[in-house]
């Protein structure tokens, strides 16, 4: 699992994913369950080359050392690295959706994204971990922060919007709202 990623964000990533398997047992035999960590390159860490500074923790936002720190941090991971190979493929993955085209209580055009907050409460997480979607069809009744699954081919597609950069794309997608399993029997 990504190194970036909090403990908290990490478990919710773990349960997500267990909810989804659950919830999902059956695959199309040619379409492939993707886990998030596919969609980065191995060997690819995010935090190389950044050297935390000496009391980091004490200095405010504002601090113009923290201010540039953010800024190449986020220069690098707007330009992470995809994997090539997966471009084409018919996958399933599910995450958590981030709204970019929304009326009449349809999206119909989102950044799909692998923990709660990314995007909307936190910074983005590197573009190899953003999936840009585009439904079939404007999805019904989804707010910001619902877990969905989505269907599609794959492209390794660079995209920028308002919430974030994605270096992946889904275009014609199936989206589904995860629901989870019944826990009652």
């Amino acid at each position: 699992m990504p190194s970036h990623l909090s403990t908290m964000n990490r478990r919710a990533l773990l349960v997500l994913g267990a909810a989804t398997l659950l919830a999902r047992p059956g695959l199309a035999a040619d379409v492939r369950d993707l886990p998030w960590e596919e969609l980065v390159p191995k060997g690819w860490d995010p935090m190389a080359g950044f050297k935390r500074p000496p009391n980091m923790g004490l200095m405010s936002d504002a601090d113009p050392r923290m201010q540039e720190l953010m800024r190449a941090l986020r220069e690098s991971w707007d330009q992470a690295p995809t994997r090539p190979e997966l471009d084409g493929k018919a996958v399933q993955i599910s995450g958590y959706l981030v709204p970019l085209e929304q009326a009449r209580g349809e999206v119909s055009e989102f950044l799909l994204v692998p923990y709660f907050g990314a995007c909307i409460h936190t910074p983005p997480p590197p573009a190899n971990q953003i999936v840009h979607v585009l439904p079939a069809r404007p999805a019904k009744g989804l707010r910001a922060m619902e877990v969905v699954t989505v269907r599609g081919k794959l492209s390794v597609a660079r995209s920028d919007s308002a919430m974030g950069v994605s270096a992946y794309r889904i275009d014609g997608a199936a989206v589904e709202i995860c629901t989870p399993p019944d826990r009652t029997r």
